[in-house]
Formats: C-alpha cells, structure tokens, sequence
C-alpha cells in the first residue's frame, strides 16, 4: 500500500515540476524584455550621442583667447497630460517615457543647462489650481534635475492659452513656478526667453507689458555691443557683447513647412499646408520685431512638434525642435547644443522609436505562445522537428 502511495505522489510530481519550469521560464523572458524596453533601450539609443565639436578660439587682434563652451539641451512639448484628456495608461506609458529618456540623458550627457520650449503641460490653458499642482508636482518628478544643471522653461499655448484664452492669473500662475526671466546670461553667452503668445499684436495688456520687456532687453543687449561707460546706457552692470539666442514656443513666421526635409519633419502629405499667423507660427509683423531687436545669432522654437530648418533674411537660422513626447511623435528627439561666445554647433540625438518597441514586444509574445504551446506538447518543437528532418535525410 505504501509502494502504491509512493508511485502516486511520483506521478504527481513530474507535472508540478514541469509547470514550474515553465513558470520560470516565462517569468525570466518577460523580466528580460521589460528591462530592455523599458530601462536599458534608453541608454542604448542615448550613448550612440556626443555633444558637438565647437571651435573654441576666438582671436582678438593679434591675440587669440580660449572661450568657454556651454552644453545645453533644447527639448520641446512635452504635453504631460491632466485629468481631463488621454486614457490614464497613455499618461502612466508617456511619461515614464519621457522621465526615463530625461534622466538616461541627464545622466550620460550630463548637460550644464536644459531648455524647454514650451507646452510643458497639455492641459494648462484650463487646468484647476488643484489639477496645476498636480501637473506641477508630476512634471518636476519627472524632470528632476541635480542642483548644478540650470532647468529653464518658456511657456507654450497649452501652458497659458492661445492668445484668446490667455489671461493674467495663467501666465502669473505659470511664471511662479518656472519664473518670469526674460534674458539668461552663462559663460558669456545671452539666451533670451520669449513669451510668444502674447506676441499678437493687438495691443492686449499682457502683450504690451512683454513688448516693453523686449524693448528693455534688446537697450541692454545694444548697451553691452557699445563702448564701456557710455552715457546712455547707465551705470548698471553690462552683458557679455555676444549676440544672444532666441529661444521660444511659436517658430518665427514662414509659409509652410514645405521646405523642410529629414526623417523627423513633417509628414509629406503636411508640409505645403499653409500656415496661419498667430496660431501656427508668429505674424511677419512679430517676427520682424523681435529679428530687428535682438538680432540674434540663432533661433530654437518648438509648437509644430516636427523638425525644421530655415534661414530667416538669408542670415538668422532657426530650427524647429520636435516634440520629446512619443505621444506626438514615434521618433521623439532633442538639441545637443556646444555654444561659445561667438559660435555654436548643434547636433541632435534620437530617443528609442515606439515601433520598434512595439515590435519587440509583439515578437516576444509570438515567442512565449509558441514556448508555452511546445511545452505542452501542442505543438512540436521547432528545434526537434529540424533535427528529425535532418536524421531523415541522412538515412536516405
């Protein structure tokens, strides 16, 4: 009786330990791919970038000076959801994307300041003060940085509004947490930080009050190009004498996006669409203002969400940054800029796609259904079946 308990429980057991096999199994490839696709992809696409080789003497007369090189990151539309648009997996999905891309790049780059351009948050033309703090409270876990890298932000059309929805209390609201400063000075360099949306030019309280920001910001940029201790400039301290960049959310005005080219520009079929003042860029009136005020050396601007080059004057170079999200995009991407005093060199650099992700994924369930159908025996071996056609071919 005790053999016959004995054989029993051996029976029993083979089962058991054939399902726990399998258990691991499935367990390890699944833990396999997740690391992957949602850890170690980022550094694998992040560590294939290298910030660009600038020219970093500057010779004055006879005498040639080392300048000092400043890395910066420009990054755009972000869009981290509210509580009102988007499934909450497609929030959760976004933005451990985009906080796993941010700190693989902060980590392996390891830039001294980083530029947002606008459309930090999707849903701020019309958010609650509680879902703002909320969205606040997300965005700078998400893009956290250490105390020695500058995080500088200018506000988008979903931050504050278009120009019809755009009020006091947002752009306050908004300014309170990423500050009001207009011009941002390193190394030498001058970066000037516009709102864009209040750039419509109807003469709107809010719109007044940023042109006059401007013009005291183009007096100080044209003080510090003229010879030290000059009357009009006053007896406050000076800026560095390089031209400054522009950085802001609507691009400068151009027709279209038909110009444009690049595996990260707009779709094809998007490109000669017209577009329209105010709303998809700057008006030419706008434009032509802030060129003559601030001459600057370069443009950065986000909004379109696709990558665009043009030359504005033939002189003044802008460059459309793409969305970071891949909400916007399947192949989001960011600025690496080497800037000196009197030159710069960008370069860009490519997150993971979103296809090639989903393809990983989708070929490793294919794989773990045919695993678990194998070991079942209900279906055969992949492996024994070439083995036994081989034996068979070989006995003939």
């Amino acid at each position: 009786m005790a053999m016959i308990e004995l054989g029993f429980g051996r029976q029993n057991f083979h089962p058991l330990k054939r399902k726990s096999s399998l258990l691991l199994k499935l367990i390890a490839v699944v833990f396999a791919v997740l690391l992957f696709c949602e850890f170690l992809i980022y550094y694998l696409a992040i560590f294939q970038c290298n910030w660009p080789e600038v020219k970093t003497t500057a010779s004055d007369g006879e005498q040639a000076t080392r300048e000092p090189v400043l890395k910066a990151m420009f990054l755009a539309d972000t869009h981290l959801l509210g509580e009102f648009l988007g499934h909450w997996l497609d929030k959760l999905r976004r933005e451990w994307q985009m906080e796993r891309a941010f700190q693989t790049a902060l980590w392996l780059l390891q830039p001294e300041v980083v530029f947002i351009l606008g459309d930090i948050f999707d849903e701020g033309k019309w958010s609650t003060p509680e879902a703002w703090a909320d969205d606040v409270e997300r965005f700078q876990k998400m893009f956290r940085h250490p105390s020695h890298v500058q995080l500088k932000v200018v506000a988008g059309n979903h931050d504050i509004g278009f120009h019809y929805e755009m009020n006091t209390y947002k752009v306050e609201r908004f300014e309170k947490v990423f500050s009001s400063e207009r011009l941002f000075s390193w190394k030498g360099i001058n970066f000037v930080m516009v709102n864009s949306v209040a750039l419509n030019g109807d003469g709107c309280g809010i719109c007044s009050e940023t042109e006059a920001e401007l013009i005291e910001v183009s007096h100080r940029l044209n003080c510090s190009r003229e010879a030290r201790g000059s009357s009009r400039c006053g007896p406050g301290p000076l800026l560095p004498t390089s031209a400054p960049v522009l950085l802001q959310h609507y691009p400068l005005y151009r027709r279209s996006d038909a110009n444009c080219s690049g595996e990260d520009a707009a779709p094809p079929e998007e490109r000669d669409i017209p577009f329209k003042e105010n709303y998809d860029v700057l008006s030419r009136e706008a434009s032509q203002k802030l060129l003559w005020w601030l001459q600057p050396r370069l443009v950065l601007s986000g909004h379109t969400h696709s990558a665009c080059e043009v030359h504005h004057g033939g002189r003044v170079p802008e460059l459309s940054v793409p969305s970071f999200s891949w909400r916007n995009r399947n192949n989001p991407s960011f600025i690496m800029g080497s800037i000196t005093p009197t030159d710069y060199t960008l370069s860009k650099c490519y997150l993971p796609r979103e296809d090639v992700v989903l393809i990983i994924y989708c070929g490793v369930v294919g794989f773990l259904v045919v695993l678990t159908l194998t070991h079942f025996g209900l279906l055969a071996s992949p492996f024994l079946s070439g083995l036994n056609l081989l034996g068979k071919r070989k006995t003939r």
